[in-house]
């Protein structure tokens, strides 16, 4: 079968589109014929060695991380699926493959897809939707009436977040820049900031919450808009301790170095009288479930910005690289 390796880290020239070993599934795994996967800045910054401190497979390795398809056989351990069903997942972090013509997945990280999506477009869900959803239900606790704060509105996370945000009663205000606050708006952001023009910092502290996809400069500013008290989620600035013990089996060497790394972003955080943490979602069936409940019910919407056939992988994800898409990129199999 076709898949794309990872053979050495670096740049683009590390990765190519070759012929593999089909994957045969475990007892708890269902084999999937893929037909789309989704791309992510996690799949370049992987390839770069970015994240060998958190996970470093033998290589070759086949890369992707989300996949929608239809399962062809199951391990026989498997009670939820069946050949012939359609589903989308994010594959587990030590397992990568969902850029591949099938791939292996553990049951639990797999949910039916949407009624009436195409394997394309539930693709796009995975990753970046539960990403949302652990965000703002599970770390800051969204409820009703709170401000919330989203920097980078109009990329992949932040299409969800603005929409799984009103659908738990927030009010939302965005950065986005002229191209996009369309697309934000038509979203349900209440607010939105251009932030080619506009300085964030000097908003006031209004917000109950903020979650923070640009980090650097961005969340910097943001902590000067948060009321006392309020907290900060990210997924683009740098891991904490807690990142370690609640997001990655526990592992107190690691946990050791990121409070190292990340004492700077904690200490403006702390003389803010802001909280920070650093989530590295985790793979989850019944989370996909509900996001597939939150799509059937014309709450959500999914936005793909482009795709691309699967020969053209490498071009796909230099695109992502960018940081030009307005939602997400997907790759189709042939």
């Amino acid at each position: 079968m076709r898949a794309y390796v990872l053979k050495a880290y670096g740049g683009p020239e590390g990765a190519e589109l070759t012929d593999v070993p089909a994957p045969a599934p475990g007892p708890r795994d269902i084999l999937v014929d893929v037909r789309a996967a989704g791309l992510n800045p996690v799949d370049f910054k992987f390839r770069q060695g970015m994240l060998r401190a958190i996970h470093r497979p033998q290589l070759p390795f086949v890369l992707g991380n989300e996949l929608a398809g239809e399962v062809i056989a199951v391990g026989r351990d498997v009670t939820r699926f069946h050949p012939g069903n359609r589903i989308f997942a994010r594959v587990g972090k030590d397992r990568g493959g969902a850029f591949a013509e099938q791939a292996c997945v553990d049951e639990d990280y797999a949910a039916p897809m949407p009624r009436d999506l195409d394997f394309t477009t539930a693709a796009a869900v995975p990753l970046a939707g539960l990403t949302a959803l652990q965000a703002l239900r599970d770390e800051l606790a969204i409820k009703p009436g709170q401000r919330l704060f989203i920097s980078g509105g109009a990329g992949g996370v932040g299409t969800f977040a603005i929409q799984i945000a009103k659908v738990l009663g927030a009010h939302v205000t965005t950065t986005a820049s002229p191209r996009g606050e369309a697309l934000v708006r038509a979203l349900g952001a209440d607010d939105v900031i251009d932030y080619t023009t506009q300085d964030i910092a000097r908003m006031g502290r209004q917000f109950d919450a903020g979650f923070d996809l640009i980090g650097g400069k961005t969340l910097d500013q943001m902590f000067a808009i948060m009321r006392p008290g309020a907290r900060i989620v990210s997924v683009a600035a740098l891991p904490e301790p807690q990142t370690a013990i609640k997001d990655l089996d526990g592992r107190r060497l690691l946990a050791a170095a990121f409070w190292f790394i990340s004492y700077g972003i904690r200490a403006r955080a702390r003389r803010a009288g802001v909280g920070y943490r650093y989530l590295f979602m985790h793979p989850s069936g019944s989370d996909l479930a509900e996001l597939s409940r939150m799509i059937e019910q014309g709450q959500l919407k999914i936005i793909v910005d482009k795709v691309f056939p699967f020969a053209e992988i490498g071009e796909a994800l230099a695109y992502v690289e960018s940081g030009h898409a307005k939602g997400k990129v997907v790759v189709k199999m042939s």
